[in-house]
């Protein structure tokens, strides 16, 4: 039984919130592309978030008009097209050709050929009712396989003690709109849409707690670099016993100018530097 014939302002109403606050987080890799345009190179930065967007929108628009009461999933989808679209095409404008060509490859994979096998064997492998099943499984198991990407991130937190990758107003975006999508899916009485977001929330507030634990501690790198520091400045220390006059013939530079001993240490600097 569904809630939403008794409750349909207040469906109407997380379904709404829910785009409002999708559409903020799919316009948060703006300033990254932003960077892309004007320095005319992608410096790194992957596609597979982008394409993994894209496939996911288009899944769920097919679900949602295979199942005919789901407007607001549609809406909010087909946005999302347009915007993960016109970030994979500025990507591939500003890819060097490697990158350029995995996420072509990407692209196939996911749009052409993943898409493009779930529609063809849904239409007519299934009918009716059982092709919405089908593709509302799909849905739900890759939600949850996309919800449990950010274990990535909260274990570097730990990890690293240090909440320098994990980027807060986006992590109360996130877990925001897996409250709206919740609610909106448990009130049509749709599984599909509620259980996926159930995780979405969970490590949403497990990244958020972990924010405000990690906020103020010194990250373990830090650490690691005055261990390092220390270390030069004993070897930089004059080993030769005797005074001072002693020091200033023995030792070739007396003050202590030295930083690169080794190809390690040398290595070591270049790397903290970076």
């Amino acid at each position: 039984m569904t809630l939403a014939g008794h409750f349909p302002h207040l469906t109407f109403g997380f379904g709404l919130m829910g785009n409002i606050v999708s559409f903020m987080v799919f316009l948060s890799p703006l300033p990254t592309f932003y960077k892309v345009y004007k320095r005319k190179s992608t410096e790194g930065f992957q596609s597979i978030p982008y394409v993994v967007g894209l496939f996911s929108a288009m899944l769920w628009i097919y679900y949602a008009l295979l199942m005919g009461n789901l407007l607001l999933l549609i809406t909010i989808n087909s946005v999302g097209i347009v915007i993960q679209t016109f970030y994979l095409c500025v990507y591939v404008i500003y890819a060097h050709k490697a990158a350029r060509l995995e996420s072509l490859k990407l692209i196939t994979l996911f749009i052409v050929v993943g898409f493009g096998l779930i529609v063809l064997l849904t239409e007519f492998l299934s009918k009716g009712d059982k092709r919405g099943k089908i593709v509302g499984w799909i849905c739900l198991i890759f939600s949850l396989c996309v919800f449990v990407a950010p274990l990535g991130v909260v274990r570097q937190v730990i990890k690293t003690k240090s909440v320098e990758y994990m980027p807060i107003l986006l992590s109360l975006a996130l877990t925001l709109s897996a409250v709206m999508w919740f609610f909106y899916g448990l009130l049509l009485g749709d599984l599909n849409i509620a259980i996926p977001n159930t995780l979405g929330f969970t490590f949403g507030v497990i990244q958020i707690i972990l924010y405000f634990v990690y906020k103020n501690k010194k990250p373990v790198m830090d650490d690691k670099i005055i261990e390092f520091k220390e270390k030069m400045s004993e070897m930089d220390e004059p080993r030769v016993p005797g005074g001072k006059d002693q020091n200033k013939f023995n030792n070739p530079n007396p003050q202590g100018m030295g930083v690169a001993r080794s190809p390690i240490a040398a290595n070591h600097t270049i790397d903290v530097a970076a």
